[in-house]
């Protein structure tokens, strides 16, 4: 089976993080903050605060930016359902933005109808969260403008996107969003086995989510209450969680950072010559927006005809090619239905999802693999 996505393991990360188990530190060492400060330089922001999955760093974000009880979260509903859930995690409602048809992101015009719509009735979200599906930032400068306008704060959601770019710069680098979250899952375009980040130009953001992530108990005597009763005292000044990202995952991150440049160049240059291999065919390639260069996390087709969508995906299972489809529209998932969401509450959504197949795209992905793919695609679907 040719995979949708692999990880890349080699020798330098294996003698990485056999340095860190001979090492003193498994956890709270010197490896995470070394990660957190390589990836932030990397994207050109202020402060990386590193957890152990980006749903965690969601959750976190959410947290940092005041989302609460009674609040509104909106994202996309093209997403897996953890951009949605973390708002439910803080007691927010959740609601959804339908997408943009050609970029499969959340959609800037979409977002504005129903923000005045929102002003009218007042109720307003706190926290957007667009997500850079497939590694392709949304359109920011529109989003900021409207959060500009309508008050509202912006976690993006890059978990896809780590080395991808928006108007000539790396996402993540805070010119648009309050908050940025990349994800280091296997699949991903860097990994560190399980992890994720946060990264902010806020000072005051960041130390939330520093508290946030490792319980809420800080020995900073500048954060606590009242007097410290000595060299042991530690307080806790917040409800945090323990979302600490070992050492051994961070190292392990440190080393993958490494290479990032030459994974973003092997995807991007597969992504071109499935352009080109598949130009013919009854399907749509991913559409890019000139703002933007795509991490290229995923490779989602778009089969003309949705009667051929099942058929096809199954085919393409029977012959060892490992497609998948991201995502079921959240609103359709049970749980959110039990919340009230119906089918047909966004309708671009569920189009897409008719007809979306993600196909196997990843940095170690060889020419025979790549050509196996085309031959499967072409050999149902002409």
């Amino acid at each position: 089976m040719i995979p949708y996505g692999r990880q890349d393991i080699q020798q330098a990360d294996i003698d990485a993080v056999l340095e860190v188990l001979r090492s003193d530190f498994l956890t709270q060492g010197p490896r995470v903050p070394e990660f957190e400060a390589k990836l932030a330089d990397y994207v050109g922001a202020k402060h990386g605060v590193a957890v152990n999955s980006a749903t965690s760093a969601l959750h976190i974000a959410c947290l940092a930016l005041g989302l609460g009880q009674g609040d509104l979260l909106w994202t996309s509903p093209i997403t897996f359902v953890a951009s949605a859930n973390v708002g439910l995690y803080c007691g927010a409602d959740v609601d959804f933005v339908d997408i943009n048809a050609e970029t499969f992101n959340m959609c800037p015009q979409a977002l504005a109808t129903k923000l005045a719509m929102a002003k009218t009735a007042g109720r307003l979200p706190r926290v957007v969260v667009p997500v850079a599906l497939c590694g392709q930032s949304c359109d920011m400068a529109a989003i900021r403008d409207l959060a500009d306008e309508y008050g509202f704060k912006i976690l993006e959601d890059a978990s896809h996107a780590i080395g991808g770019r928006y108007k000539g710069a790396f996402m993540g680098n805070g010119r648009y969003a309050d908050i940025s979250v990349f994800s280091f899952h296997p699949v991903k375009i860097i990994t560190t086995a399980e992890g994720g980040m946060a990264v902010t130009n806020d000072d005051n953001l960041a130390k939330k989510m520093e508290l946030l992530r490792s319980h809420g108990v800080t020995r900073n005597s500048d954060l606590m209450i009242g007097e410290s009763h000595g060299p042991w005292y530690y307080q806790q000044v917040e409800l945090g969680f323990n979302y600490r990202m070992t050492e051994l995952q961070a190292a392990l991150g440190v080393s993958q950072m490494d290479r990032l440049n030459t994974y973003l160049a092997a995807r991007a240059a597969r992504a071109t010559e499935f352009d080109r291999a598949l130009a013919d065919l009854p399907l749509d390639v991913p559409q890019q927006h000139p703002d933007t260069a795509s991490s290229w996390h995923l490779y989602v087709i778009q089969v003309h005809d949705p009667v051929r969508h099942r058929p096809l995906f199954e085919a393409l299972r029977a012959d060892g090619i490992g497609v998948n489809l991201h995502y079921i529209p959240v609103h359709t998932q049970p749980y959110y239905q039990s919340l009230g969401f119906k089918d047909a509450d966004f309708p671009i959504a569920e189009a897409y999802y008719a007809r979306a197949i993600s196909i196997p795209l990843h940095a170690i992905m060889t020419d025979a693999d790549q050509a196996e793919v085309v031959r499967a695609l072409r050999k149902h679907l002409i």
